[in-house]
């Protein structure tokens, strides 16, 4: 299964964008914004492909896809959330994008999380993800 997330413009401290599963729209996402030089907790990571397994989180106490060889990050999830303040770098997931007081967000994020994962635990191929 390949993953492909094209990134949007940063609005305020986030990056919107969308999540295709084999090249079909699947959800809207969110992200840190991109820095030249890594502020943890603050920086998406590079564009790029990653291979994605999914394993069980000691943070979150669940299944989760995770990104495998991410350069200068460890743990990269892709998970629910609201706003740039509920990831580290991770990748959120949500039902609609929009904005508050200047800054991207998206909601939704439990329902399309779930949905995803549904499709991510059915893959019987390698899950791969191209960030765009």
């Amino acid at each position: 299964m390949k993953i492909t997330l094209i990134r949007g413009q940063e609005v305020g401290n986030a990056t919107p964008g969308l999540l295709y599963l084999d090249g079909k729209p699947e959800c809207a996402t969110l992200e840190d914004i991109s820095r030249d030089i890594k502020v943890k907790g603050e920086t998406c990571i590079q564009k790029g492909s990653y291979k994605v397994t999914i394993t069980m989180s000691d943070r979150f106490k669940k299944l989760m896809p995770i990104l495998a060889n991410v350069p200068n990050f460890k743990g990269i999830r892709i998970h629910s959330g609201n706003t740039s303040a509920d990831t580290e770098g991770c990748i959120l997931v949500g039902t609609t994008a929009g904005t508050l007081n200047g800054n991207a967000t998206i909601s939704g994020s439990i329902v399309a999380f779930d949905r995803l994962m549904k499709k991510l635990q059915a893959s019987t191929t390698p899950i791969v993800m191209e960030i765009k």
